[in-house]
């Protein structure tokens, strides 16, 4: 409020129309409204063109919704703070949670035959009311999950940028299971926490992303026994790290990778970097901002004790980020 007063509009929009409320939270009741908005924005032109959108993607945890945030104050920019409703009315085929009816299993990967002509137009006519609705020249849109649809986003928009945001899978891991105890809730006999509604999307990571992965897939069965969650987080960091980095060589020229640490060690030097990537003006007000706001957290006991199934590929990974001496106990 203090820094650009703007932007508290901008995210009440946001909040309020288009990102549906998770599991998770309070105020499901907003749920159908928000869809009962997209079947209006869905049917009439396209109100505004959608430029270079940018994608934060990774593992959650990891400092997304602090960037994105950040990013939100840049005078260009409107933040969707993980808008699963909007990509749901996008594409019903994609909610990894069960958090909205679908038809059939929902998929963690989506390709580029997914971003059919209709899916497209939806896509299109919905961030483009989005940008009109909050005045913003360019989106920003925080949904680690679609760094496993690549394709797709690319399908629906050539130009799209995407930010890889990294950081140490001992602190993502130790976050994760954190979060998941703070706000795990049950709700008509189901258990709704980090892994969805009663564990689809853990459920899901086995069937679909697991196999593909040669050093977990020897060890599928130990691994469908887990039953702590660092240790499903931990298989989480390993798949959606190694997905970021091949994506990041596919396409080097739409990729940017962000190192969590860095960015809060250095946050000028980190953004004017990523703003430069996303072909943003240089902001001072938004720089001053993350100066302010961004402060090192103290270091954090090193070891972290994971099962043996899936400490070496954590390990790997880990080396291939260059987070060396990254010891999981």
């Amino acid at each position: 409020m203090k820094t650009r007063p703007t932007k508290a509009v901008s995210r009440l929009v946001s909040y309020a129309l288009f990102e549906g409320r998770p599991l998770t939270t309070r105020g499901q009741w907003i749920n159908p409204l928000v869809f009962a908005h997209f079947a209006v924005e869905t049917r009439l032109p396209q109100l505004t063109e959608v430029e270079k959108p940018v994608f934060i993607v990774g593992t959650g945890r990891s400092g997304s919704t602090v960037l994105g945030v950040l990013m939100s104050m840049h005078r260009d920019v409107g933040f969707l703070n993980e808008p699963k409703a909007l990509w749901h009315a996008v594409c019903p085929d994609g909610d990894v949670f069960g958090q909205y009816p679908s038809d059939g299993t929902p998929r963690y990967s989506l390709g580029a035959a997914d971003a059919t002509q209709d899916v497209r137009r939806r896509a299109r006519r919905l961030f483009g009311a989005y940008l009109k609705a909050t005045r913003s020249r360019r989106v920003v849109d925080k949904y680690p999950e679609l760094v496993f649809r690549v394709p797709f986003v690319r399908g629906i928009f050539p130009d799209a940028r995407f930010v890889f945001l990294v950081r140490d899978g001992r602190d993502t891991c130790r976050s994760i299971e954190d979060w998941s105890g703070r706000k795990g809730v049950r709700n008509a006999g189901e258990v709704h926490d980090w892994w969805g509604a009663d564990n689809l999307k853990w459920r899901l990571m086995l069937d679909q992303l697991v196999p593909k992965e040669e050093d977990l897939s020897g060890s599928i069965d130990e691994i469908r026994g887990f039953d702590r969650h660092v240790d499903l987080a931990a298989v989480e960091w390993v798949i959606t790290m190694r997905e970021g980095l091949r994506n990041a060589g596919r396409y080097p020229n739409s990729f940017h990778t962000v190192r969590y640490e860095s960015l809060v060690a250095n946050p000028r030097k980190e953004l004017s970097g990523l703003i430069d990537f996303c072909e943003l003006p240089q902001d001072e007000t938004f720089l001053s901002f993350a100066e302010q706001k961004l402060v090192p957290a103290p270091p954090k006991d090193g070891a972290l004790r994971l099962h043996p199934a899936i400490r070496g590929p954590f390990e790997e990974t880990a080396g291939a980020l260059g987070y060396l001496g990254a010891n999981s106990g």
